[in-house]
């Protein structure tokens, strides 16, 4: 399964048309969101019909919420990288979970996950 980060929907929604091509080639089970990344997209939101649009999308995501594992993850990972890396709590979650379910995170910003040793990050799109 692959959890596909905030970046990657924002240009789904944008119709970007190699996103949503990847998406949608994908078996709907195969592709996850996290609360984390669904609340930066409703915070994105420019008005209702927005908000309403990016709700019914990610109906059609496996949606993983936040519990205590990745909370503990999360927080191995703040003491780890925060200072180091600069590392925000959004994307510190994001890595937390794809670390405690063992996905792969598909991303734009590398550079946000690349220097968690245990972590499966890629931009590609094929």
């Amino acid at each position: 399964m692959i959890l596909i980060d905030t970046n990657l929907l924002v240009d789904y929604f944008r119709g970007n048309k190699k996103v949503i091509q990847f998406i949608d080639k994908q078996p709907k089970e195969a592709l996850a969101v996290c609360s984390v990344i669904a609340m930066e997209l409703f915070k994105g939101s420019l008005n209702k019909a927005e908000f309403q649009k990016i709700k019914k999308t990610l109906k059609g995501f496996v949606m993983i919420d936040l519990n205590e594992n990745i909370s503990q993850v999360a927080l191995k990972l703040s003491e780890q990288y925060a200072l180091s890396h600069h590392m925000g709590i959004p994307d510190t979650l994001i890595a937390a979970t794809a670390l405690v379910f063992d996905l792969e995170i598909r991303t734009y910003n590398l550079k946000d996950f690349q220097f968690i040793p245990t972590l499966r990050v890629s931009d590609s799109l094929e």
